[in-house]
């Protein structure tokens, strides 16, 4: 059951699942809620990268050190130390991780890697979220009055009803609905800054086949990684937004990000919550 708009406003203790692709506004929402209030931050990206993929990207740094002999000296002797120095602002290591497929002579990843990282990131983020119930106790015996849930723009992808409906249980589940400028916003970014990406596998197939034929390519080792991801990205879009708008009608609700990016303090964001779930 959604958590109702009379449940919601007398609860002294907000908690809410934030939806939708990197760049719709969530960050700017949980920033005009922090100024007013303790808000307990649990970034999905974060927790993914420095808990349950953090042996693996260590891993994938050290066997990048060792193709160097001397580096891989020192490494074994442990006369150096790796550490991912993760951060709330700064994923690199986990995007560094997931890679993009593609020719390995322009920074690209083998395809049995790349889809086997992919499974390694979908697995993460499914613990992840269901890790949600134990942040929020300890949020509360910290002394944060509220909760945000910043989940990746791959919520959506996991297609996990146990996720779905514990986020339910325990948060009010919120998508940040991009307008079209956004969304020209979005695809731009993703022209200018191509960023590794979690892809669900059937969609991976399905759009490799399309780009090697369009192409005219035959293995995937023949892609330029990052011409692919500028290529993908808007259809990337369209296949995620029909998700994320089945979750919120099912779980959650729906506020558009031109009406979220018109507020200036937390009370106006609590009254557009408001108005929707009224």
């Amino acid at each position: 059951m959604k958590l109702s708009f009379s449940e919601f406003k007398n609860s002294n203790h907000k908690r809410l699942t934030l939806l939708g692709m990197s760049g719709v506004g969530k960050t700017h929402l949980a920033k005009l809620l922090s100024h007013q209030d303790k808000y307990f931050h649990y970034s999905s990206d974060y927790r993914i990268g420095a808990e349950y993929l953090n042996d693996k990207i260590l891993g994938n740094i050290k066997n990048h050190i060792k193709q160097d002999k001397w580096l891989k000296d020192l490494l074994d002797k442990e006369s150096i130390s790796i550490q991912n120095h993760i951060t709330f602002d700064n994923l690199s290591s986990v995007s560094a991780f997931l890679g993009k497929a593609g020719n390995p002579e322009l920074g690209g990843t083998s395809i049995d890697t790349f889809i086997a990282r992919q499974m390694m990131h979908l697995n993460a983020e499914i613990k992840t979220m269901l890790d949600v119930p134990k942040f929020i106790k300890k949020a509360k015996a910290q002394g944060f009055n509220h909760f945000i849930n910043d989940a990746g723009g791959s919520l959506c992808e996991l297609d996990n009803e146990q996720v779905y409906q514990t986020l339910s249980d325990n948060t009010v589940i919120l998508y940040i609905r991009a307008s079209k400028t956004n969304e020209i916003a979005l695809i731009k970014r993703a022209q200018t800054h191509p960023k590794p990406l979690y892809y669900q596998a059937n969609f991976l197939k399905h759009e490799l086949e399309i780009y090697l034929q369009e192409n005219q390519l035959i293995y995937i080792a023949q892609i330029n990684p990052n011409k692919f991801v500028r290529w993908v990205f808007p259809r990337l879009l369209e296949h995620r937004k029909p998700k994320y708008e089945a979750i919120a009608k099912k779980y959650g609700y729906i506020i558009d990000n031109e009406d979220l990016y018109q507020c200036r303090s937390a009370n106006e964001i609590f009254e557009l919550i408001y108005r929707t779930m009224n």
